[in-house]
């Protein structure tokens, strides 16, 4: 996934150097480059977030059991 990305970023760097100012330029490279591929990398990276979110609240959660099945009497 991340190949597809660094690979869009590079055609949309080459069409922003292509460009008649810089201003224009800037503007190509953040419109059709930088914002669209951060959204699309956030959307995508959800599942992950979510497994990994999973995996520390179980991490704590077991963490706390043996805790508190320690200290009882």
């Amino acid at each position: 996934m991340y190949i597809v990305a660094i690979a869009w970023l590079y055609v949309v760097l080459m069409m922003s150097l292509t460009e008649q100012s810089w201003v224009a330029g800037i503007s190509t490279f953040v419109l059709y480059g930088a914002a669209p591929l951060a959204l699309f990398l956030w959307i995508v990276g959800y599942p992950a977030r979510k497994r990994r979110r999973q995996a520390q609240e179980q991490a704590e959660h077991k963490a706390n059991a043996a805790t508190s099945g320690d200290s009882a009497p």
